[in-house]
């Protein structure tokens, strides 16, 4: 939603002041300076990515602007409660207790009650095969902690690849914009014997191009790649907080520390408070 606002504010803020100046509207109406900039944008994207990765652009961005993505408070309470279900079946049970679980998730008990959790694979693929790990080895706190640090430190560079070539996209506009620019400029030198007031309008549609390019840049791509990053590293923050609670509890902490840790993991301001998860878990407790 931020993200449309913002989107608002900018092109209100632009398209206002211009308007005070007493600037004519039609002029800034140049669809080739917009098919030049934006066309040779696209080409570039298509030209450094990969096609996963162009896919992960087109996704992430749908995904931003529809404010999609963004952890809040209460997801992370409800993994905190999978974890405490998950973890005290396993103390009491033993681990071959959710061996069905952990190999049909979506047909298990436990995770139906966290259809959110079940929708996000990476959060879904990390917690299996962790347990799925810690069922049939004999692994180490130590080793499985280097093994997580290890699968979220490629995830993560592979996950901000899409920002990173956002952001390439971004700092190529002004130069864009320029070539644009540039190009409006040959055609009004074809323009030479032409009267002032034509000469005038037509240099006012190159450097329409390069108000185009920069104002692209700074205003709407540069930021949307800033917000894809962002999301990034909030998957990796919620990830980094269930790595927590796996390797602590196989560390030989209780369900209860183990929890508690990956809590004290939560950055401060989507961090449910100890009252909250104790009430949460009390309510699961008691079937409510």
């Amino acid at each position: 939603m931020l993200v449309i606002v913002g989107a608002i504010v900018v092109t209100s803020s632009v398209i206002g002041g211009y308007i005070l100046a007493h600037g004519n509207l039609s002029v800034l109406f140049q669809p080739a300076e917009v098919l030049i900039i934006f066309g040779a944008a696209l080409g570039g994207l298509l030209i450094m990515s990969p096609m996963h990765v162009l896919k992960s652009v087109i996704k992430g961005t749908i995904k931003t602007i529809t404010g999609g993505g963004a952890y809040s408070k209460k997801d992370y309470l409800e993994t905190l409660l999978l974890l405490t279900e998950i973890f005290t079946k396993i103390r009491k049970e033993g681990l071959i207790s959710i061996e069905q679980d952990v190999e049909e998730p979506h047909n298990s008990t436990i995770f139906s009650k966290y259809p959110k959790f079940l929708k996000n694979h990476h959060a879904l693929g990390l917690l299996t095969d962790t347990l799925r790990t810690v069922m049939t080895t004999t692994v180490s706190p130590y080793e499985l902690e280097s093994i997580l640090d290890s699968e979220l430190e490629t995830l993560h560079e592979s996950e901000l690849s899409p920002a990173k070539n956002l952001n390439t996209v971004a700092e190529s506009l002004p130069g864009l914009g320029i070539v644009a620019a540039v190009l409006g400029v040959i055609i009004t030198m074809q323009k030479i014997k032409e009267p002032p007031e034509v000469l005038g309008h037509s240099i006012g549609a190159a450097l329409v191009g390069t108000f185009l390019g920069v104002l692209m840049c700074y205003g709407f791509v540069g930021p949307l790649a800033k917000k894809l990053e962002t999301n990034v590293h909030e998957e990796r923050e919620y990830l980094l907080m269930i790595k927590s609670a796996l390797v602590s509890f196989v560390g030989g902490a209780a369900p209860q520390i183990a929890v508690e840790f990956a809590r004290r993991s939560i950055p401060p301001h989507l961090r449910p408070s100890f009252h909250d998860l104790e009430e949460a878990i009390r309510a699961l407790k008691s079937g409510r």
